[in-house]
């Protein structure tokens, strides 16, 4: 079979996106290829189509449980042969999943990389043929990455003895230093590389001081998405549990997710939110490479994430359907304070750490910007984008900025004279000459800088330590204690007595949505779509996906519902000619479909 008639058999696509097909074309010519897209673009077909017209099975090394059962489930109805090997199956299992292989009846083999190591997997791999390796995620395999795993570094050791084998690496996240750590520590410094647009437009990016970030939250999606699903991204498992808490007590429907939590009740959280039994999943990093889900309407960020690859990665679970869909973040001096602590007191050289500072200064600057969100976050992965986009905070509802030169002297000044050895509320109190204990006992009430900036409050004195230190005027002195130093830039600034501009943060609740229109194509229409006959359309899907225990994506997308309801094909050849639908949808599901849209058209009649 040709890649497209694949393609369209099996998935229901007319044709192949960016990159695709000259991907597929690479794998099937026996070469190796190193595949950079975004999320929801399509990466999975990159090794899919040529795993299923080429002899053999294609091997898929995937990092999540979650992540393989996910995939395989929508690959089942769509008709692909295809199975996973995990820690879920008894060994019995997993020996009749393989042996079929070895029969010919398995396309697509997901296994995690732990289990690719073992010896008795590379000695089922020495027995057959292999199509292709897949090596998913592939960012897990460096250290710069956002989500190393060490287990990924023993991966060559396998693929390696399969040399005629070709090779797919591929990620939806890497800045250029940790592409070359994947292309080197895979041994794929000679693979063809395919690098998309990072550019989401269907995603509107939006940042925001933190003030109180639980009622903001809520707030949030009260005013904006108060029927749909969203991720909410949080630091710790504490903090998932509790914010969790807050929303359910609230009246909007949310449940935690963290691996702290049991596999069986995490793993039953994770469906219901595929399944939309609840609309919310407030998480830690734990979440996310495992769900498939194309409807999530917005990610919230409650704390700050680690990296600009993380940030990416993770507003990337937002609008995979293409409809539009928010990333909206919330961040503070604490949140900066604590990601420089956790980097200076991490394992590793002091060029890791550099490393790692680095990528947290692009991070922070992204916060504090004044410029398009979009272009500052594509230049971090080294894609220009022309014009601003009208799409982010910033182009919709641009920032007022004023001239912080004063405060910014005093703020520095007061960190040279109490000794560059103290944090922001101690500062703080000494600017607005408040004679706390603590200010007294280092005798700072006496010093120059006491009571300077009584003009301002302590929220002001906060938004201008917070933005020196994200701008990087100020450095964390390594003591543990988050106190404050001066950087050689704010050293220079006070001696030069150069000029700075602060933003200005937004005062009380956060301005609506409306401020601008949303500028991305959603297509096909939705108003095109008769409304009852959509519902009618959606009610037989939860059925069906109840009836399989699936979630309602993996029987059909929105997409193509919308679709079924605006054209309202009468055959079953004008229904396969609908996006989305193949032969196993179509076979299975087709007379159903008709006979449901002839139902709506007689009542109408």
């Amino acid at each position: 079979m040709e890649p497209l008639a694949a393609l369209k058999k099996y998935f229901g696509y007319d044709a192949f996106r960016d990159h695709q097909q000259q991907i597929i074309e690479t794998v099937l010519g026996g070469h190796d290829a190193f595949v950079l897209m975004p999320t929801g673009s399509g990466k999975s077909i990159c090794y899919q189509i040529p795993a299923i017209v080429e002899k053999g099975v294609g091997i898929v090394i995937s990092p999540l449980i979650a992540l393989m059962e996910d995939q395989v489930r929508g690959l089942q109805a769509n008709g692909v042969r295809a199975a996973f090997v995990n820690s879920t199956l008894s060994s019995g299992e997993a020996a009749r999943i393989q042996q079929g292989a070895s029969r010919g009846t398995v396309d697509l083999l997901y296994v995690a990389p732990e289990r690719l190591l073992t010896r008795d997997f590379q000695h089922f791999l020495s027995q057959i043929d292999i199509a292709l390796f897949a090596i998913d995620e592939a960012h897990c395999v460096s250290q710069w990455g956002h989500d190393f795993r060490p287990e990924y570094l023993r991966i060559n050791e396998v693929t390696r003895r399969f040399a005629h084998v070709p090779r797919l690496a591929l990620t939806a996240t890497a800045d250029e230093i940790t592409r070359r750590d994947i292309l080197q520590r895979l041994a794929l410094e000679h693979a063809k590389v395919f690098i998309s647009s990072f550019d989401r437009p269907n995603i509107r990016y939006r940042l925001q001081p933190k003030q109180r970030d639980r009622y903001q939250l809520r707030h949030f999606i009260e005013s904006e998405h108060p029927r749909d699903p969203g991720i909410v991204y949080v630091r710790t498992r504490k903090r998932a549990e509790a914010i969790a808490a807050f929303l359910d007590d609230s009246g909007i429907p949310a449940l935690a997710y963290h691996a702290g939590l049991p596999a069986d009740q995490r793993m039953g959280h994770q469906r219901r939110f595929q399944r939309n039994e609840i609309r919310i999943i407030v998480a830690t990093i734990a979440f996310g490479m495992g769900i498939d889900k194309p409807d999530v309407r917005f990610v919230a960020h409650l704390d700050l994430p680690s990296s600009m690859e993380a940030y990416y990665q993770e507003t990337g679970r937002a609008g995979r359907d293409g409809k539009p869909a928010d990333a909206w973040m919330l961040y503070s001096l604490a949140d900066g304070i604590a990601l420089r602590r956790l980097f200076e007191q991490s394992q590793g050289t002091e060029e890791f750490k550099r490393v790692l500072r680095k990528k947290l200064e692009s991070l922070l600057a992204f916060c504090e910007t004044v410029a398009c969100r979009r272009q500052v976050l594509l230049a971090y992965f080294g894609e220009r984008y022309p014009d601003p986009c009208g799409n982010c905070d910033n182009c919709l509802d641009p920032p007022a900025t004023r001239d912080g030169t004063i405060e910014a002297q005093k703020a520095l000044s007061c960190v040279y004279r109490t000794g560059q050895r103290f944090g922001a509320g101690h500062l703080i109190n000494v600017l607005m000459g408040k004679a706390t204990d603590s200010v007294r006992r280092w005798k700072h009430d006496r010093i120059k800088t006491f009571g300077v900036g009584k003009d301002l409050s302590k929220a002001a004195w906060d938004s201008v330590y917070r933005q020196l230190l994200f701008r990087g005027y100020l450095r964390e002195i390594p003591d543990g204690h988050g106190g404050f130093g001066l950087s050689p830039e704010g050293m220079a600034f006070l001696k030069n007595r150069e000029t700075i501009r602060f933003r200005c943060d937004p005062v009380g609740r956060e301005q609506s949505r409306e401020t601008g229109a949303r500028q991305t194509p959603q297509a096909p229409n939705a108003t095109l779509a008769d409304a009852d006959l959509l519902e009618a359309l959606k009610r037989y899907r939860t059925k069906v996906a109840g009836e399989n225990g699936v979630p309602p994506y993996v029987i059909f997308h929105d997409r193509t519902l919308i679709e079924m309801a605006a054209v309202k094909p009468k055959t079953m050849a004008q229904l396969g000619g609908i996006h989305g639908i193949g032969e196993a949808k179509l076979r299975r599901y087709g007379k159903d479909i008709i006979a449901i849209i002839s139902e709506s058209q007689a009542r109408l009649a």
